[in-house]
């Protein structure tokens, strides 16, 4: 991957922001470190938790990032650089995120909410795509982008919709009171920036999906916020629903990065409402170039909504969870032949970025073909246990 500037790929304000993430380091022996980010310097701080989850879980949180002191680990431009770098050299990112449950909302957005009836209507064949948008768009006859879920008004849709044979189990979680809440990866499993990220071998339509990602800690309260690609394979998911967990879990499935960025007196909830994350598809093989736009003012449930649809009394979560909260952005430009909307190639770079957050820059690979997952929480306490 190019190389690029960190004023690309870090916040815009660097200087304020509270960044802390993790980083592979290999001195004195190969391990994760947790890290925070000041004055452009990289900084060891796993004396302050032994995980990135007992690290959010700290009361005095700001305040201890800020006062922090630890080993350098050289400047921020040199780990995005190693990260970029193929083979990647240490130190080098990893997603931000370690033992938590990492979860992800579907059909929080309109538009998202029309593609995913398009997919189960077309059972996985995207020559179907256009003629079903055009005959759903005239059969829906509303915005559904002003419709609150489970309003009275949503509930009258409900009932006009099933009476016209146009119902849909995903219209169901897009306009009902209850949201798609679903397990997107183990943890320990996301990658981080720079990484490739993993298409199933099966899967012939597929897409990135641009979006936020919060981090919860076990008491449900937002900590922070961060970038993540909940990759996407639209055939798979669209030939039946109950097959969601093989479209969306599978090697390197679950990117996370660069930085969760700490709520703090200068970034919080409100920031995220109204934040716009972009997308960037680059094609390696044939000149594709893609790019758009998700604007989270137009969330059909508020991220606080999400957090309690998951986390509260009815399930805990002991080590926090990282939620993705939704993507408005389905890629539907044609690429491969007129009619034949958006999939990936092998190689295509994907950047998902947003102001305040930086970017997520990943390539595209194979699942069967990436390095295999290897660490997982047993080699986590292992290394934790020689700290």
């Amino acid at each position: 991957m190019s190389t690029q500037t960190t004023p690309d790929l870090l916040p815009h304000d660097l200087d304020r922001a509270l960044l802390v993430g993790r980083a592979w380091h290999d001195s004195p022996r190969p391990r994760p470190v947790l890290i925070t980010v000041r004055q452009g310097e990289v900084i060891d701080i796993s004396h302050l938790g032994p995980t990135m989850a007992d690290l959010l879980e700290r009361d005095d949180l700001v305040e201890a990032l800020r006062s922090a002191e630890g080993e350098s680990l050289g400047k921020v431009q040199t780990l995005l650089d190693n990260s970029l770098a193929e083979p990647q050299r240490a130190p080098y990112l990893l997603a931000p995120c370690d033992v938590q449950a990492v979860k992800a909302c579907g059909v929080t957005f309109a538009v998202s909410l029309l593609e995913r009836v398009i997919e189960e209507q077309a059972g996985g064949d995207p020559g179907r795509a256009n003629t079903l948008r055009s005959e759903l768009q005239a059969l829906i006859g509303s915005d559904l982008s002003r419709i609150v879920p489970g309003s009275d008004e949503a509930m009258s849709l409900k009932r006009e919709l099933q009476s016209r044979g146009g119902w849909s189990q995903y219209m169901e979680v897009g306009i009902g009171p209850d949201a798609e809440v679903f397990s997107k990866a183990p943890p320990l499993s996301s990658v981080g920036f720079g990484t490739h990220v993993g298409l199933h071998p099966s899967s012939q339509w597929n897409n990135p999906e641009p979006e936020i990602v919060l981090a919860v800690d076990s008491r449900g309260e937002v900590k922070g916020a961060t970038l993540g690609n909940d990759v996407n394979l639209r055939d798979v998911e669209g030939r039946s629903a109950l097959l969601l967990g093989k479209a969306k879990d599978n090697n390197a499935s679950s990117a996370i990065g660069p930085f969760i960025r700490v709520f703090d007196d200068g970034f919080g909830i409100d920031d995220v409402r109204r934040a716009k994350v972009s997308l960037r598809i680059e094609g390696q093989d044939d000149d594709f170039l893609l790019e758009g736009e998700s604007d989270m003012a137009e969330i059909s449930r508020d991220p606080l909504d999400l957090v309690r649809q998951t986390i509260g009394a009815h399930h805990q979560y002991p080590d926090g969870v990282m939620l993705y909260l939704g993507t408005m952005f389905s890629p539907i430009q044609d690429r491969d032949g007129q009619g034949q909307g958006f999939t990936h190639h092998l190689g295509d770079t994907v950047t998902i970025a947003t102001p305040a957050l930086g970017a997520l820059v990943n390539r595209v690979g194979r699942s069967d073909q990436l390095p295999p997952w290897t660490y997982g929480i047993r080699q986590l306490m292992r290394d934790l246990g020689q700290r």
